[in-house]
């Protein structure tokens, strides 16, 4: 499975070694099994669309977003403390795929339904410390292809970008969240949904 080959195309200068910090497969999950997946998610998420605190001002959330985990997890950041849902059926099933491609066990997941091209996420680093030193995150992405963009974090002209499709995945190890940001921007020209899950272990 060439599942790093060519994500960045011919962005990624030869001298760069963030492809090592990197595993991604576009085609993960079958388009007929992740359309499913999309509708079924779309439907049976309890999705909030949650106040955040920026630069010590209230704004709702850019996106509908929701947490789920083993009991008693719990995750915080921007001002706003996630407690976990039971996990569901068809996200367990999820999970378990994506912890045998990614090597990894996960006990908790952020959901990100991006209704059209309006809903973003700003840049950041998933570097909280309840997510340990180093944290292994892993995303997989459902409906409308979008652009994760990603800048070094000392030097901001240094970018690099993947189209994450429909039945995507893509996994972030190492110390990428030391040296890097990533956002997903807005698009008017996208109508479309996406919805985005990303498993992590969060330290008890």
């Amino acid at each position: 499975m060439d599942q790093q080959l060519g994500i960045f195309g011919d962005f990624l200068p030869k001298s760069s070694n963030i492809e090592a910090l990197i595993d991604f497969n576009p085609k993960f999950f079958d388009a007929s099994e992740s359309d499913h997946i999309f509708e079924e998610l779309k439907q049976s998420i309890s999705w909030k669309q949650e106040p955040l605190v920026i630069y010590g001002k209230k704004t709702l959330t850019p996106r509908l977003t929701a947490w789920y985990g083993d009991p008693g997890i719990t995750y915080r950041y921007s001002g706003v403390t996630f407690e976990s849902l039971a996990w569901t059926r068809i996200l367990l099933d999820i999970k378990s795929k994506v912890e045998l491609f990614a090597d990894a066990n996960f006990n908790s997941v952020l959901l990100n339904f991006y209704r059209d091209g309006n809903d973003s996420m700003s840049w950041h680093s998933d570097d909280e410390k309840e997510l340990g030193i180093n944290p292994l995150i892993a995303s997989v992405n459902f409906g409308q292809s979008r652009r994760f963009d990603l800048r070094k974090k000392d030097n901001h002209h240094e970018k690099k970008e993947i189209l994450l499709t429909n039945g995507s995945i893509l996994v972030m190890k190492g110390n990428i969240q030391h040296e890097w940001q990533h956002q997903v921007a807005k698009s008017l020209k996208i109508r479309n949904g996406r919805i985005n899950l990303t498993f992590r272990l969060v330290k008890i």
